[in-house]
């Protein structure tokens, strides 16, 4: 089974802006961002499963893939709680240090961490292991992404950021024999 990881487009925010689980508007280049994500996957077939972030930053381009998009909460970004359309430069110093050495246990208030991020990711990836179609399309957030590759991988958790994940960027995994294997990363 082929695995398609896709992120979203830019998004039409400021830089430095915490916004996980909010319904952000996309750039206005979306239409030619999109196009060339496109460029980078194959041609879809009906038999394709194409599954999406609800948030309409991934419905826009899942769209543009499909008319019959499987929406799971479960690829939504990290939640960020009480952190959500702040700028990080806003965020008390000391509270988001601590935040950022501790990221993987501790969440931001009302959030929730990237560990409960990898959770919620790992149960909907099983899921996914189990369909027997050939090809799979995931449109979602650079997070999920990130705990994605940690979990298939068996990383800890906190070198999941050591992953760039570019904003329309594709990553490829192959899944046989009750194995994953990476064909490539940030297309």
């Amino acid at each position: 089974m082929d695995i398609y990881l896709i992120r979203h487009t830019q998004t039409n925010t400021s830089k430095g802006l915490c916004y996980g689980q909010s319904d952000v508007a996309l750039a206005d280049s979306f239409l030619s961002d999109a196009r060339d994500v496109l460029k980078k996957l194959p041609v879809l077939q009906t038999e394709d499963k194409i599954f999406s972030s609800p948030l309409s930053r991934c419905l826009r381009l899942a769209n543009l893939l499909s008319d019959d998009i499987i929406f799971d909460t479960r690829l939504l970004e990290v939640n960020f709680g009480d952190w959500e359309n702040v700028a990080f430069s806003e965020i008390a110093p000391e509270h988001l240090k601590h935040w950022t050495e501790n990221f993987v246990t501790l969440a931001p208030p009302n959030g929730e961490s990237f560990s409960v991020l990898c959770e919620r990711v790992a149960n909907f990836w099983q899921d996914v292991i189990q369909l027997e179609n050939e090809r799979i399309f995931i449109v979602t957030h650079a997070g999920v992404i990130r705990a994605l590759l940690a979990e298939v991988l068996q990383l800890p958790l906190a070198n999941a950021f050591q992953f760039r994940v570019d904003y329309g960027s594709v990553h490829k995994l192959r899944y046989a024999n009750d194995y994953t294997y990476v064909e490539f990363l940030n297309l």
